[in-house]
């Protein structure tokens, strides 16, 4: 039984608009389930702004590490980069690689201690930690302080305690 030409066309037709009307209504329920469970803070509340700050540092910190390791790699895998200055990218490379071990420790220690977030930045400067909380007073910022210099190994004159409130 052959159909006809126009019935095939139809029913195809038919077929398709049904596939995107049932699209569309996955679609709505689907975003409006992933809506629902994104419990995104206000702005109003401060939570949200806290949390993009922190976000938006370590993004930051990142993308800034991660030019820095394109620079070493292309003196290192450069033919015409003389020894000396290949074997200055590996080592600061390599101190590189040390400062964002060390960063990553000193943010879970303190955040472990019971700050809500905090990020830490090593440089040739020294080292500042940021952390979210209320104001911090003598003893928290000591208890910050040391911390970081029993991790890093470093001077307290070194160390620069912040807070984002």
């Amino acid at each position: 039984m052959k159909m006809k030409s126009k019935t095939k066309k139809l029913l195809v037709l038919s077929i398709m608009v049904v596939l995107l009307v049932t699209t569309g209504v996955l679609n709505f329920v689907l975003s409006d389930k992933l809506a629902s469970k994104t419990d995104t803070p206000s702005i109003g509340d401060g939570m949200g702004v806290t949390q993009t700050f922190f976000a938006s540092a370590r993004s930051e910190r990142e993308a800034t590490r991660e030019s820095e390791f394109l620079s070493l790699d292309a003196i290192l895998s450069s033919e015409t980069s003389s020894a000396s200055a290949k074997e200055t990218a590996e080592q600061q490379k390599l101190k590189l690689v040390e400062r964002m071990e060390t960063e990553l420790a000193l943010e879970t220690a303190i955040k472990a201690r019971g700050y809500e977030d905090a990020i830490v930045t090593i440089g040739d400067g020294g080292i500042t930690v940021i952390v979210d909380g209320e104001p911090l007073d003598k003893a928290e910022t000591n208890k910050i302080l040391s911390i970081v210099v029993t991790e890093a190994k470093c001077k307290p004159s070194d160390v620069r305690v912040l807070n984002y409130a």
